[in-house]
């Protein structure tokens, strides 16, 4: 592996953290408000806007890391790859909440349903999150990969 790929490689592990930072913030302000008794349709709706954006995003990233990425894993790694069926997994899960509490707020549910449901999608992410980390980083770090780093991560 050229040193350029390796450094794709571990620019995609840092960037990775970073995104998981930022859905964190976004997360955390929209428990703020509805805390606080605030309107939560403006908070709320920055965390759907962020995630339906990052999930937008992240669709190149999810077909390549399908299609070379995850396999790529297992074949080095094949001890990962219950960890990359369970990744698989997670997002659909988180898919799935994140449409409940988007139609959560399309029909102005009461504040204690949406708190519902930002606590769970806060719950499915962080656990997603922290498992991805720990099973992934280092493997993104390390990856040998046959394949243009551009077709495997998208641009980042």
């Amino acid at each position: 592996m050229g040193e350029g790929e390796k450094t794709r490689l571990v620019a995609w592990s840092r960037e990775l953290r970073g995104v998981h930072d930022r859905l964190r913030e976004a997360l955390t302000v929209t428990r703020q408000a509805l805390d606080a008794g605030e309107p939560v349709e403006p908070a709320t709706r920055d965390l759907l806007l962020f995630c339906h954006g990052f999930c937008i995003a992240l669709t190149a990233h999810h077909e390549g890391e399908d299609r070379h990425l995850f396999p790529a894993i297992a074949e080095q790694y094949p001890w990962l790859r219950d960890t990359l069926y369970y990744l698989r997994q997670d997002h659909s899960m988180i898919a799935h909440l994140l449409l409940g509490l988007q139609e959560a707020v399309a029909r102005a549910a009461p504040p204690p349903e949406l708190r519902q449901h930002v606590e769970g999608v806060a719950a499915i992410m962080e656990s997603h999150f922290r498992y991805e980390e720990r099973q992934l980083l280092t493997v993104l770090e390390t990856l040998a990969l046959g394949t243009d780093p551009d077709v495997v991560l998208g641009p980042l």
